[in-house]
Order: structure tokens, then C-alpha cells, then sequence
């Protein structure tokens, strides 16, 4: 059977892919039962190792995983590039000590850092490395978020609000419910949330919290249903998952964060070397398309006959657009059916470094 992944709308349209992006804030779905290793696998595995594998062929290449989890996709890489050594990066301690326990036959190659994604330079730095060799960013909640059900990720289940990915930090989705002023919880859920009936649920949830603090996943959750009008309500989804979506990327600050992320990894991404971003919603989709395109483009004056070194492109695109999971692999794997996939290769250092 021929490759049958799929391709985004053409460079120039930046409108959400789809609607059914955000279906990836699997916060709806119920935590994994023990030994349910299906919704444990690492998406587009085989297909990441495809386009990160050459860049870590040669001895001592360094690969960072910015986005580290339960380490899945760092083993798979680790096992077809035996020379490569691993930088795993997590803001979650959780999902550190999970994945060294998974990746402990490669304990000579690796090291962890507790740190966000927009710390890699300094990961880099702890670990002994100058440069990247290929960078992974596998964004959004992962597996052991979901999977507690009292990490207050999921709507399906009654818990804490909570939705911290990394437990030391002191804001919460629980704090932002009950103390951000309406105009703010209205900011939140369209622009992250990507929520239409913004307004209608920040009012609904602004008369709940003047009778008592909204604690619960579940409590919010109905009050949500509540307030989207019943015709919506009967396509698309939960009718909550937009709201939990606006309110985790809060909480975590994952948009700037992601912001600082591209140019602090690219400007420690050796040249030859590989990044691959997997994506969940448009949001984070058309940050990494912009990011990437930047850098791809010849901004040699159009005037000018020839192109000038300097402004010739720093990034070569591996991805004609956003690649998408086959549909084999999302009848296999249901948290891959939003999973957007971009990778690009550094041709050049800028004149600056």
C-alpha cells in the first residue's frame, strides 16, 4: 500500500486546519486502564525516526527531546541510532521518572533535565553539549497527565481542577476559574480555547463562582454543557473540551513558552542537524509553520540579480506541510488522529553567530 499520509492547505492559508484539530485535548478521554499500552505509543513513531535518523548516524550525535514523556519515541530513536546520546527534557518530574525507568538499558547515553522546552540551551549546557545534533518537540499533554485522572486534565472524571504539567508552579486552572476577571476567562477560552460561546461561558461560570468556588473537573465541566447552546452541543465533541483546551494552555503558558522555544533550540541546532515538531491543535500548528517558514525563505531584495549569502535560507522544510497520521495509525492509536507533524533541516548558520 502506498504512503497515505495526508498534507495541509497550501503555505500560504494560515486558517486552522481543521476544526477537529483540538480534538486533541484528550482531556474528554477516560484514563488508561493498566496495561493499555495502545494509547502509550508514541505517535508517528516510524516516521519521526524517518526524518531524525539521519542527522544521528554519526558517533557521539546528540539528540534532545524537548517534550520527553513516557520516552517513547526517545527509545525508538535510541535503538535505530546506537551512537546517538539523548538531552531528555520534561517540566514534568512524573514523566522524568518514568521515562529513565523505560530508557534505563540506555543509561550511558542519556541525561534528564527538569526544565521547559524553552530552556534546551541551558539543558544543552548541563549535559556537557554545545550543539543538537536533532530536536524533538512532541507538544500538548502527555500520556501520564492524562492517565491521572487527579492531574485535573479530564472532564470525564471527577478531580481537582488542576491541569499543572509541571506540580510546583502555583497557578492552576482552579485559580484562573474562580479569581481571573470575566474579560480575562474570556481572552483565555477564545483565543486558546478557540471557543465561539466564549462570552456565554465565562458569564455562566462568572454567576456559578459568586454562589461558591467552582473546584471540579466535573463541575465545570456540566456548567459548560450547560452554557453552549443545545444545538452545538450535539456535534463536535464534548461540548467542554474547547474550555479545558483554553484553560491548560494557561495554566502552562505553553503558546510563549513555545514562542521562546524555536529560537532557543534552533540557535543550538548544529548545521545538518534535524527538528521534527508534532503538533495537536492549529494553534500550535501555525506557530511552527510561521517559525519554520521564517527561516526557510531567501530574503534576498527582490531587486537584486543574485542572491546574497547572507540572506539565504537557514532552514530546509522536510514536510511538505503538515504531515498527518495514517489512518492505519489512527484506528492503532487514538490520541495520533489530530497529531500534525513538521520538520525542517538547518542549511546555514546566520551571518550573526
Amino acid at each position: 500500500m502506498g504512503d497515505t499520509r495526508q498534507q495541509d492547505r497550501p503555505d500560504g492559508d494560515d486558517r486552522p486546519d481543521h476544526d477537529d484539530i483540538t480534538a486533541h485535548d484528550q482531556a474528554g478521554r477516560a484514563p488508561a486502564e493498566a496495561g493499555d499500552d495502545a494509547l502509550h505509543v508514541p505517535v508517528m513513531r516510524d516516521r519521526i525516526i524517518e526524518l531524525l535518523a539521519p542527522a544521528l548516524e554519526r558517533p557521539g550525535a546528540v539528540l534532545v527531546d524537548g517534550t520527553l514523556g513516557l520516552g517513547g519515541h526517545s527509545e525508538a530513536l535510541l535503538r535505530a541510532c546506537p551512537e546517538a546520546r539523548l538531552v531528555g527534557v520534561d517540566r514534568d518530574t512524573t514523566a522524568l521518572e518514568r521515562s529513565a525507568e523505560r530508557l534505563a538499558p540506555y543509561a550511558d547515553r542519556t541525561h534528564f533535565a527538569h526544565a521547559i522546552y524553552s530552556e534546551i540551551p541551558r539543558a544543552l549546557d548541563e549535559a556537557g553539549f554545545a550543539e543538537a545534533d536533532a530536536v524533538l518537540l512532541d507538544l500538548g499533554v502527555s500520556s501520564p497527565q492524562l492517565d491521572e485522572a487527579e492531574r485535573g486534565f479530564a472532564y470525564a472524571h471527577d478531580a481537582p481542577l488542576d491541569m499543572r504539567m509541571d506540580q510546583g508552579q502555583e497557578l492552576t486552572a482552579e485559580r484562573i476559574v474562580n479569581d481571573y476577571p470575566v474579560g480575562e476567562l474570556i481572552r483565555v477560552l477564545r483565543t486558546y480555547g478557540e471557543e465561539r460561546f466564549a462570552p456565554r461561558v465565562a458569564r455562566a461560570i462568572e454567576r456559578r463562582r459568586a454562589q461558591k468556588r467552582i473546584e471540579s473537573t466535573r463541575e465545570l465541566a456540566e456548567l459548560v454543557r450547560e452554557a453552549i447552546p443545545a444545538a452545538t452541543r450535539r456535534t463536535g465533541g464534548h461540548p467542554a473540551k474547547r474550555t479545558f483546551q483554553g484553560l491548560r494552555i494557561e495554566v502552562n503558558a505553553e503558546l510563549s513558552i513555545l514562542q521562546e522555544t524555536f529560537p532557543a533550540a534552533l540557535s543550538r541546532l548544529a548545521v545538518g542537524g534535524r527538528i521534527a515538531v508534532l503538533s495537536y491543535h492549529s494553534l500550535e500548528d501555525r506557530m511552527t509553520k510561521r517559525a519554520f517558514a521564517a527561516l526557510a525563505t531567501d530574503t534576498t531584495p527582490a531587486d537584486l540579480p543574485v542572491p546574497l549569502p547572507d540572506r539565504r535560507p537557514e532552514l530546509r522544510l522536510l514536510t511538505r506541510g503538515a504531515e498527518l497520521p495514517t489512518e492505519e495509525e489512527n484506528e492503532r492509536n487514538p490520541r495520533a488522529q489530530s497529531a500534525r507533524l513538521r520538520a525542517a533541516e538547518r542549511v546555514r548558520r546566520p551571518s550573526r553567530q
